[in-house]
């Protein structure tokens, strides 16, 4: 917290050179927190929405549940087939298959991986600046608290004094 206290410090001593703190406080309000998911998923191309959903199938039990039901008929019809199976009992076409849909599925996998790790990246950065903005603007509200507290005991003090003068007078009267 404080290395942060320290470096924010130091990027408005940076920014304050040219500007003062309400146009600091402003240009951060006016910043662009976050892009709404709606318009990212328009500019993806449709293999790319293609290996978002193919990832998203991939990793369900529904997946699951449908390739052991397709493995074990594939083992089942070429068991009772038996010479007439298209894959005898090694199944090494089923061999082949699993080896193809692996090679495939994981690049697919990968490339739905990495746009999740952009998003996650820019929701990273969108949080730090929502935490920046609002440690600026806390900070802000600290320092104006403190020069009413200032100020507050500063006319404290006077009506004090004033008051021990008016009544030294009335004693002088």
């Amino acid at each position: 917290m404080k290395e942060n206290r320290k470096l924010l410090k130091e990027v408005l001593k940076d920014i304050r050179h040219d500007m003062t703190d309400e146009e600091v406080l402003n240009l951060l309000a006016d910043s662009k927190i976050s892009v709404s998911p709606e318009s990212e998923k328009e500019k993806y191309t449709l293999g790319q929405r293609a290996a978002d959903s193919i990832a998203k199938f991939a990793g369900s039990w529904a997946f699951i549940f449908s390739f052991t039901g397709v493995l074990i008929l594939w083992m089942v019809v070429n068991t009772v087939l038996a010479a007439k199976a298209f894959d005898p009992y090694p199944f090494i076409l089923l061999n082949l298959v699993l080896s193809c849909v692996a090679a495939i599925q994981a690049p697919l996998i990968m490339m739905s991986q990495n746009r999740q790790e952009e998003k996650d990246r820019r929701r990273a950065e969108n949080d730090y600046k929502v935490n920046l903005k609002t440690e600026i603007m806390i900070e802000d509200l600290y320092d104006k608290v403190n020069a009413i507290l200032a100020k507050q005991s500063a006319l404290e003090k006077r009506l004090q004094n004033d008051g021990k003068n008016h009544t030294k007078q009335q004693e002088n009267n």
